[in-house]
């Protein structure tokens, strides 16, 4: 079947990968970012050439997850162009790195505000249209580091994807009645085939990561991205997780997983997840909600 799909942030890595993958697998994909007549006309430019090359429909379209106005405008679009949508893909998100004490509150609600407000705000502007429909799909991409093992100097990113899969698990329940299915994808660490790394925010107090550099954490910074490396398997693509998404889109309604984990450096995401989701489960049918586990078939 041919969905219409949103997907945000999809100018480079999951995003892109994802909205290239899903097109060439015959869907109507929009791959939305921000500046796409500025900083991002290169690569609304390869997008096109990658629709014509491949003979598939994959479109561009500017939405800003940090503006309502810019996302209502987008998901009104889509709407309006197609006169359905059936799949909204979480992906905007933004990476830091450095000593947490460094980072000002200010950055902090910053990156809150990417990679979480920013679901709220298309959820609020596009779960309108997949309620009205009684059908759809909603999938995040959230972070292995929300329940494995997390090394030090991404704090405030790691509490931003918490954030946003504290929010995925809690809207799965709401949406079950809607007959709206949710997935979370949770990626474990990809030194190659995105940018987080190479795109990743730094703290403002450079005053403080100064004291950090001069201290008994000297070069620490150096030892944490090698430590990274090292337990990341040389053949580990960023393109399994643009695959993990596709094949969940294309699984049947009711048969879609609630998690799926890639994670080539195993760092034990799943097992904790495992055990966090079962737990959850559990308490909703303690207290007689167990029906908001299954997603109704209501079309």
């Amino acid at each position: 079947m041919k969905y219409v799909i949103v997907i945000t942030g999809a100018s480079s890595g999951f995003g892109g990968l994802t909205a290239r993958a899903l097109a060439k697998a015959g869907h109507i994909v929009y791959a939305s970012m921000r500046d796409t007549a500025g900083h991002n006309k290169p690569q609304v430019d390869d997008a096109a050439k990658f629709a014509s090359e491949n003979n598939v429909d994959l479109r561009t379209i500017e939405l800003d997850v940090a503006s309502q106005e810019s996302v209502d405008a987008a998901i009104n679009k889509i709407i309006a162009d197609n006169a359905r949508l059936d799949v909204v893909m979480h992906n905007a998100g933004h990476m830091v790195f450095g000593p947490a004490e460094a980072f000002t509150p200010e950055q902090l609600a910053e990156l809150y505000d990417v990679n979480v407000l920013s679901t709220q705000r298309v959820n609020r502007a596009a779960l309108p249209q997949l309620r009205k429909q009684k059908h759809g799909l909603v999938v995040w991409v959230s972070s292995s580091s929300c329940a494995g093992g997390t090394p030090p100097y991404l704090a405030p990113y790691f509490a931003a994807k918490a954030g946003m899969d504290a929010m995925a698990v809690v809207y799965a329940r709401e949406l079950t009645r809607w007959g709206i299915e949710t997935s979370i994808i949770v990626p474990g660490a990809f030194t190659g085939g995105t940018n987080h790394f190479a795109h990743a925010g730094k703290p403002e107090d450079t005053a403080c990561v100064a004291e950090y550099k001069a201290g008994p954490y000297k070069n620490f910074a150096d030892d944490v991205l090698k430590g990274f490396a090292s337990i990341v398997p040389p053949d580990a693509n960023a393109d399994t997780v643009a695959e993990a998404i596709v094949k969940v889109v294309d699984t049947p309604f009711g048969k879609r997983p609630f998690r799926v984990h890639i994670d080539p450096s195993q760092d034990g995401a799943e097992v904790t997840n495992m055990v966090m989701d079962r737990v959850r489960a559990e308490m909703l049918r303690r207290i007689g909600l167990e029906d908001v586990l299954t997603p109704r078939k209501l079309v």
